[in-house]
């Protein structure tokens, strides 16, 4: 059996900086150290990190103390000043990919433009990101989401950094037809565009394709189905154990 691992695998540059910065909390900061929310959707690095003391919060407690880090997604503004008042000393640990989405919208927010972010209304990149528009800020999951909007005189459109590029394509498409005042900024990670499109590449050359990653990952089941539409199978799993479960000879034999 030949097996073709993708150029792209492993964590992006984010995810890499914000465990980075997680581990090295407890040599350079108050301790006890802990996350606002998983630091990531990575069961394994989750244990890693309960292993070594830092625990994760998932509400914002009435008394504080030690080194919070907010991973690497983001949080709206008033959950850091939450944090702050509350005791903790903060750290951020958002990707950087990510704060240039939370600038754009927060710079047009005060010129009174409209954010429409296309993504996942519950993920909480997209939660973070709603933060910074406030009262201005629109979620649309897809072109259809997008269409039942009313049309702002001014407004600009954004994507979730690991949105599905062909989604993304139709909804720029779509804004330059019906809404060419609007502003629209590539906010879509450049790793994630090429994940997605190596994903793509390999499945037209492979018998299958398996996806390794968390099962809550957005990002990954992303992946999953883009292999998929290539009409070739695709698994996920989130460990070695689950490869238990797919049949690797059968696929090994399908040429």
């Amino acid at each position: 059996m030949k097996i073709i691992i993708a150029k792209t695998s492993g964590f992006c540059m984010g995810v890499r900086r914000a465990v980075e910065m997680v581990l090295d909390a407890p040599e350079a900061h108050q301790n006890p150290i802990s996350t606002y929310g998983p630091l990531i959707h990575n069961p394994q690095v989750l244990e890693i990190l309960e292993e070594k003391g830092i625990s994760a919060f998932n509400q914002i407690p009435r008394q504080g103390s030690g080194t919070i880090l907010i991973r690497a997604h983001g949080v709206p503004p008033k959950t850091r000043d939450q944090l702050e008042e509350v005791g903790f000393k903060v750290i951020d640990a958002t990707c950087p990919r990510v704060i240039k989405v939370q600038t754009i919208i927060k710079k047009h927010y005060k010129k009174g433009y409209a954010s429409i972010i296309v993504g996942d209304k519950n993920h909480p990149e997209v939660i973070g990101l709603c933060g910074y528009g406030s009262d201005k800020a629109y979620v649309v999951k897809d072109l259809n989401e997008l269409q039942a909007l009313p049309t702002f005189e001014n407004a600009i459109i954004v994507a979730q950094t690991t949105l599905n590029t062909h989604i993304w394509r139709s909804v720029k498409k779509w804004a330059a037809d019906h809404c060419p005042h609007y502003k629209i900024f590539e906010t879509i990670c450049d790793s994630t565009e090429r994940r997605q499109t190596e994903v793509q590449h390999l499945a037209q050359s492979v018998d299958a394709v398996i996806v390794v990653g968390g099962r809550s990952s957005g990002n990954t089941q992303r992946m999953v189905d883009i292999a998929r539409q290539t009409g070739k199978p695709a698994y996920h799993v989130e460990s070695e154990t689950d490869l238990s479960e797919i049949d690797l000879e059968v696929l090994s034999g399908a040429r």
